[in-house]
């Protein structure tokens, strides 16, 4: 009597030839999938006239303003428990950014976004902010910061994440530090220096 096929393989072999098959199977359909994307392609990056990337410092300072009948600065999530943090709260923004600590220097652009108090444990914040500049080339071009910022640390570092117009394809870090805080107000102003790369 002649045994059957499969049943001469041993079982453990019979096993990995099936995980094999299996495998391989995956691999054929996510490369033959490749192929099949019309929606992406290569680009040159001339054609985006994308030229030699460079390192640029901008130095500016951040005017968060809570205070007076024109506050920058807005809660719009008040803390939802009894939180020595309070955290959840929310604020939107649309902060000066000038060239000199004095509000009244030269105006080179907003900070527009929110932060949040997002630690349980400490003053830390969530910031989500465009770096909208009005002044020279730069006028309508952004950088957007998105990262923590623990507000009693001396120098509070947060990534650069993009941007746009002369901008576009930006990527780096900021350096916060206080310059200075009112307590009875409640106002602050922070020196920004940014180090971004960019074409």
């Amino acid at each position: 009597m002649q045994v059957p096929t499969m049943a001469r393989i041993p079982p453990i072999f019979a096993t990995q030839l099936i995980v094999l098959s299996l495998v391989s199977s995956f691999a054929l359909i996510l490369v033959q999938g490749e192929d099949n994307h019309d929606f992406v392609r290569a680009m040159d990056r001339d054609l985006l006239g994308l030229k030699k990337e460079k390192l640029s410092h901008f130095r500016l300072y951040w005017h968060d303003i809570v205070s007076g009948k024109n506050p920058s600065s807005i809660g719009v999530v008040k803390s939802p428990g009894n939180s020595s943090t309070f955290f959840g709260a929310v604020s939107m923004i649309d902060n000066p950014l000038t060239e000199k600590p004095e509000l009244s220097s030269k105006l080179l652009g907003r900070a527009q976004g929110f932060y949040a108090l997002a630690s349980q444990h400490e003053f830390a914040l969530l910031m989500a902010m465009n770096f909208h500049f009005v002044q020279g080339k730069y006028n309508g071009s952004t950088i957007t910061v998105l990262g923590r910022n623990q507000v009693f640390n001396e120098v509070r570092e947060m990534p650069v994440i993009g941007g746009s117009g002369l901008f576009r394809f930006a990527r780096g870090y900021v350096e916060a530090r206080t310059h200075t805080f009112t307590p009875s107000t409640g106002d602050a102003i922070v020196e920004y220096n940014c180090y971004v790369l960019h074409y």
